[in-house]
Parts: structure tokens; C-alpha cells; sequence
């Protein structure tokens, strides 16, 4: 009953690899790493996020490429865990989203990450493209992971909010003494963070958040990114780093200081980080069931000024974090998939319909067998 889970975040920082015991109740992560990507590899998947030229060849490439690394890293794990590959029933795959389109006339997602590769390499049945089969029955194909937050938060007496902070934040609801799960995007987790970063000290991330904590918030800036018509959407919805990128700061700054004085870098980031806090303590109480629980996994809980920020904004909320509960927050996203995977063969759904907006349950994922 072990399952193998991989997947690349909008952080893009690495290849999650997560072994999940699904025999278990709630199931259990018994080994977790993270590979860090190629650099050329890295580049290759940062440039099909943003639209330009030759993408189709360039896509082709990188699909095969992202494939084979997953398929040799799957491996490379198992064997400094000392897992037998026999011990592995398949492997759940959710590769890398290069598009995320749910609001256009006909809605679309793209991951890759060739399975095929993944199966031939590993010789373990692979199951992925989780998101496409729920965004067909209508739905959005995210947030995908609230049922398996769910499977392992879920509080008989206690409300509870799961927020998974990558580079997007979402959250799940699980409010006390009820059945009900609900759950979206709230907007920015690192992505605006981290493109800043980049831009401005060519630093992949703000290590523990501490140029941001240097700033001072210029309101100004804030007020014009606390306009964001997404943040304010009414869900089911989801985003990506097609809308939270390098060009959306640029033209809130811009807006917000009307082409005169620049604000200072720092300051900027300062602002980035409060406008995230905002944007999910906003969510979490417009949306949420009242004040409770806030458990928070992903990349972000490693941000002390972000967690900072967000403490003071859901003052009347106890923040903590998985690992707190038992849970490596790192691993949780790739072991959702691993448990996606354990379902897909059951032919169980995967999908929340109140989550996503999908006409029904659904059976995710196309299994790839070795």
C-alpha cells in the first residue's frame, strides 16, 4: 500500500518526492525529500510559464526532460530510503503546471512531466494529469488537494482551515461538526515574493523574509494591489502565476506612484509581503467558517516575517503549522498526489465539487501502466 508522489510547485524550486502509506487511518508520509531541479531544466520550465515564441518545441522538450528526471529521481529516493520497488503500487504524478487557464471561453490546464517516461524508467504503474478530467465536468481542476486535507486535519469539534502557502496560497475549510469541505485560492503565496527577489538581488526567495522585515509598507502601493479583482472573486476559483508575476508589481508600483518618484525596492517587498498576509487573512475570514484553527503547510510557513504578518492579521485565530500536527509541510503537497494515485486505481473521486466547481465527483488521473 505505498505510493510514490511527485510534483513541481508554482515555486518551482524543486521536485517534491514523497512516499505515502495509504493502509493507514489518517494515511501516513513514511519518507519525504526534495531534488533540487537541473538548472537548465529550471530555466527551460520558468520560461514556458510566460508566453513567447516556439513554445510548442520548446514545450516537446521540456515535457520529455521533466519526465526522465522525475522517473530517475523516483528512483534515486527509493534507494536511499531502502525501498524495494516492488514495495511501490504506483506512482502519483502531478508534474508541472505551464498554464492555468480556468477563466477563458473554453477553460484549460497544462501540466507536464511525461508519465509515459516515468512508467518506462521507474517500471511502477504512474497515474497523472489529475486537474484536466474535473476542469471537463466544469470545475476549475483546483484546489485539489482539500479531500486529502481533510482525510488528514479534519477536527470533530473544531474549526479548521488548512492554508498551503507555494507560490499561490489556498486554503481549505473544515468547519466543526459538519461534513461540509470547501476551499480556493486566496491569490499570492510567494510568487510575488519571490519575483521580486529575483529582479532586485537576484535571489531566488526572501530567506526567511528578512529583506522584507528591512521595509517599511507604502500604502499607497497597497491600496492599489488591495483593489485585486481576483482576491475579491467569490469562489469556486484558482489562479497562477499567470496573473501574480514580475509584470503585475511593475504596474501596481507604477499605478500607484503615477511614473513619478520610484519606491524604494525594499519598500516594495515590504508591501508585497503585507499585501499577501492581507490577501489571505481577507479570504480566510470572508470565506471561512469564523475563527479557529489555521494549520499551514507548504514553502511559506518557512517565511518568518510573512507568518509574522499573517499572526497579526488573524489575531483571533491559532496559527500553526503541520509539522506541529505530525505533518511534514513540506512533503504534503506530493503526498496528496501519491493518495490521488491509491484512489485512481480504486476508482474513487478525487475532486471536491464544492471546491472546484465541477458538476459532479470525478475519477482523476490517466494511469500509465510499466
Amino acid at each position: 500500500m505505498k505510493y510514490v508522489g511527485v510534483m513541481t510547485g508554482t515555486s518551482m524550486d524543486g521536485l517534491d518526492v514523497a512516499v505515502l502509506d495509504a493502509s493507514t487511518t489518517p494515511p501516513a508520509i513514511v519518507a519525504a525529500s526534495t531534488v533540487a531541479l537541473p538548472s537548465e531544466l529550471g530555466r527551460s520550465l520558468a520560461r514556458l510559464v510566460a508566453p513567447g515564441d516556439g513554445e510548442i518545441d520548446r514545450l516537446g522538450v521540456a515535457d520529455a526532460a521533466l519526465g526522465e528526471f522525475i522517473g530517475r529521481s523516483v528512483l534515486d529516493c527509493l534507494a536511499s530510503w531502502d525501498i524495494a520497488i516492488s514495495e511501490v503500487r504506483a506512482i502519483g504524478s502531478h508534474g508541472q503546471t505551464v498554464r492555468h487557464r480556468p477563466a477563458v471561453d473554453r477553460p484549460f490546464t497544462l501540466q507536464i512531466g511525461d508519465p509515459n517516461r516515468i512508467a518506462e524508467i521507474t517500471g511502477i504503474d504512474t497515474v497523472a494529469d489529475f486537474r484536466r478530467r474535473d476542469m471537463a465536468a466544469g470545475g476549475q481542476g483546483a484546489p485539489l488537494v482539500p479531500l486529502f486535507h481533510e482525510a488528514l486535519f479534519r477536527h470533530r469539534t473544531r474549526h479548521r482551515i488548512v492554508l498551503n502557502i507555494g507560490g499561490i496560497a489556498n486554503a481549505t475549510v473544515l468547519p466543526a461538526q459538519t461534513s461540509t469541505v470547501t476551499g480556493f485560492d486566496t491569490g499570492p503565496g510567494n510568487a510575488l515574493l519571490d519575483a521580486w527577489s529575483r529582479h532586485c538581488r537576484d535571489e531566488p526567495y526572501d530567506r526567511d523574509g528578512a529583506w522584507a522585515a528591512r521595509g517599511q509598507v507604502v500604502a499607497p502601493l497597497l491600496s492599489v494591489m488591495q483593489r485585486d479583482p481576483f482576491v475579491h472573486a467569490t469562489p469556486p476559483k484558482s489562479t497562477g502565476k499567470e496573473t501574480y508575476h514580475l509584470d503585475y508589481v511593475q504596474r501596481a508600483e507604477q499605478h500607484a506612484t503615477h511614473d513619478h518618484d520610484a519606491i524604494d525596492a525594499v519598500d516594495v517587498q515590504a508591501t508585497l509581503a503585507e499585501f499577501t498576509a492581507w490577501s489571505i487573512a481577507f479570504a480566510l475570514r470572508r470565506w471561512g467558517p469564523g475563527p479557529g484553527e489555521v494549520v499551514v503547510c507548504g514553502g511559506g510557513r518557512h517565511n518568518a516575517d510573512l507568518m509574522g504578518r499573517l499572526g497579526r492579521r488573524l489575531d483571533d485565530f491559532d496559527l500553526a503549522t503541520s509539522d506541529d500536527l505530525g505533518v511534514d509541510g513540506d512533503a504534503l503537497e506530493a503526498a496528496a498526489f501519491a493518495w490521488f494515485a491509491h484512489r485512481t486505481l480504486l476508482g474513487k473521486p478525487s475532486n471536491a465539487p464544492a471546491v472546484t466547481g465541477a458538476s459532479g465527483d470525478r475519477v482523476l488521473g490517466a494511469i500509465h501502466t510499466a
